[in-house]
């Protein structure tokens, strides 16, 4: 049986034993070692190889999920592996109980269209750079939205730019010679052909995406398909969604219906009559609409990015699709792959009791202040005192921090994420941001590199003045 060596600090040392203890019958054996330092969280990989001077005698050991540093060259100096486990301890169990081979999310079987709605009203230099903020994203084929009876003078420069940037590119228009136009400047699809317009194909060498006549038309829509299908040329077919509460449903259906009809048919969904037309959240209805399109193995989503709440559509969309590829292809529940779509709430926002922080207090004997969340509300506590309340505005008069301004703003930064976390039940860690998924950019953190204990108090002068440093990472 593998034996692990879990290496820590003397605050964290007795939550991870009982961690550990309660995951028996564990799949290994373990050892925790405490390497002489208070917070586990300021461990790096230089410190590790100071203070442990040979190789402890493990198949593998592992380090706190915020330790910085090389731990290749630490595996190298040691012999034995050495990793990072998760951020928490408390996450330890899951950290060893992922299945086998899960994927890392990096297949789909959905391109992502991804529309530049007011592109006629675009110079080419804000068409490339949108298109390079929509590629970063995700998507796969950027789509020029021509508008209705406002001119595009320079669509066949804007489709030879983005081609010339490597760009897969679509034309979406109502007006037949924008197609036209669009097909013969080089654009590899064409959105949206009708049975009365599919003319414009035999004109072009663009691949076509059907639609009907009228959104629920399908005689229209089937007819166009069979009609495509005797040319032998490439297409996709669209039956329109339709917006709540305007014929969702039966928009789906029709979906079903078209996928039923033709099982080999490329399918093409847009969502952006529900993601922009619906006021709330677009990760939970990115999740489910990509949810269906992986059931009708849709080949292609046409997706938006209008109303500001819907700014990271593009986003959601392919953290959507690979997510929904992988539960389709593994037969499993789109659970436990990724916290990517879950912006708002944690699965798991309140790892630690009101007791095991009041026993975590107890066992503080420096000024330092640490931030913890529960159930019950907001933990701050050092050596002077543990204090816990829902309202940062109750808990500031009994820090005594009222004299140090950059001891206070600190202080008020870690209570304010602090509350905002235990408010929506979110995961909140000291000296950390929030986590908001891809509702939000990530700050880039290098593990490679060293980040050295501080405090954002000022040094003073009067050597009886209070002293309230913070434990914390200064970047």
């Amino acid at each position: 049986m593998e034996h692990i060596v879990f290496l820590t600090g003397r605050l964290a040392q007795p939550n991870l034993e009982r961690v550990l203890a309660g995951m028996a019958p564990a799949p290994f054996t373990w050892e925790v070692r405490e390497i002489g330092l208070q917070v586990a969280g300021l461990m790096t990989a230089d410190m590790i190889r100071r203070r442990i001077a040979t190789a402890p005698n493990a198949d593998r050991i592992l380090v706190p999920g915020r330790c910085r540093g090389d731990l290749t060259a630490l595996s190298a100096h040691y012999g034995v592996p050495v990793e990072r486990g998760p951020e928490e301890l408390k996450d330890i169990p899951r950290h060893f109980n992922r299945a086998p081979g899960t994927s890392p999310l990096d297949e789909y079987d959905i391109e992502i269209f991804a529309e530049i709605v007011d592109a006629p009203r675009l110079g080419l230099p804000a068409i490339l750079a949108r298109a390079a903020s929509l590629a970063a994203d995700g998507a796969n084929v950027i789509d020029l939205g021509c508008l209705p009876a406002t001119p595009f003078p320079h669509l066949e420069a804007a489709v030879a730019a983005l081609k010339a940037a490597g760009y897969r590119v679509s034309v979406d228009s109502q007006d037949a010679d924008e197609l036209l136009r669009g097909g013969q400047a080089g654009a590899d699809y064409l959105l949206s052909l009708t049975l009365d317009t599919l003319w414009i194909a035999d004109e072009v060498a663009a691949t076509p995406v059907l639609i009907p006549r009228e959104p629920g038309d399908e005689a229209s829509l089937h007819a166009a398909v069979e009609a495509m299908r005797r040319r032998g040329r490439p297409f996709l077919a669209d039956a329109i969604l339709d917006p709540i509460p305007f014929g969702l449903l039966g928009s789906l259906c029709r979906y079903q219906r078209l996928r039923e009809r033709y099982p080999d048919v490329a399918i093409m969904m847009g969502v952006g009559n529900v993601t922009e037309l619906t006021e709330a959240d677009t990760s939970g209805i990115n999740a489910v609409l990509f949810g269906i399109a992986a059931e009708l193995r849709v080949g292609a989503v046409l997706t938006t990015q209008v109303s500001k709440h819907a700014r990271r559509a593009v986003r959601e969309a392919d953290v959507a699709r690979r997510v929904m590829y992988q539960a389709r292809e593994t037969g499993s529940l789109p659970k436990g792959m990724t916290d990517a779509l879950m912006t708002v709430h944690g699965k798991y926002p309140f790892p630690d009791t009101p007791e095991e922080i009041a026993e975590t207090a107890r066992s503080v004997r420096d000024p330092s202040f640490r931030v913890q969340i529960s159930q019950r509300g907001l933990h701050i506590y050092n050596r002077d005192g543990h204090h816990v309340d829902t309202d940062p505005f109750a808990l500031f008069p009994r820090l005594g921090v009222d004299a140090d301004g950059g001891h206070a703003f600190y202080l008020g930064v870690e209570l304010a994420r602090a509350e905002v976390a235990w408010s929506l039940g979110k995961r909140y860690s000291q000296d950390q941001p929030l986590d908001w998924g891809c509702a939000a950019e990530r700050r880039a953190d290098d593990r490679l590199q060293q980040c050295a204990p501080g405090t954002t108090r000022a040094a003073r002068s009067s050597p009886g003045a209070a002293r309230a440093d913070v434990v914390t990472e200064q970047r």
